[in-house]
């Protein structure tokens, strides 16, 4: 069992991330990053949530999101979401169903 000491250093490395994705580096799409590593911004916003399931708390896909990015979807994709190129949407389904499932 990790110690309070890792737990909290796990949980900086997690808000570093989260800052690196939130703010550093706004020009890296959701799309590139599932395409490249299997997992985006909403897949962090998803474990988040099922972390607090796992804890008895309740917390929605939208709720989840908005605490990961910091401001609402619709925000998001207006400040910072480009059109996805079809070879971007191709591959995407491909990593898709491979890290997350079928739809």
């Amino acid at each position: 069992m990790p110690t309070q000491t890792e737990i909290e250093l796990q949980a900086a490395a997690f808000r570093r991330l989260q800052k690196h994705l939130m703010e550093d580096r706004t020009d890296v799409q959701n799309i590139d990053m599932m395409n490249l590593t299997g997992f985006c911004r909403n897949c962090l916003s998803r474990w988040y949530a099922e972390a607090a399931a796992d804890k008895g708390i309740e917390i929605g896909k939208d709720e989840a999101r908005e605490l990961f990015y910091g401001m609402t979807m619709a925000e998001w994709k207006a400040n910072f979401q480009t059109d996805a190129k079809p070879e971007q949407q191709e591959a995407f389904k491909q990593a898709f169903d491979e890290n997350v499932g079928k739809v």
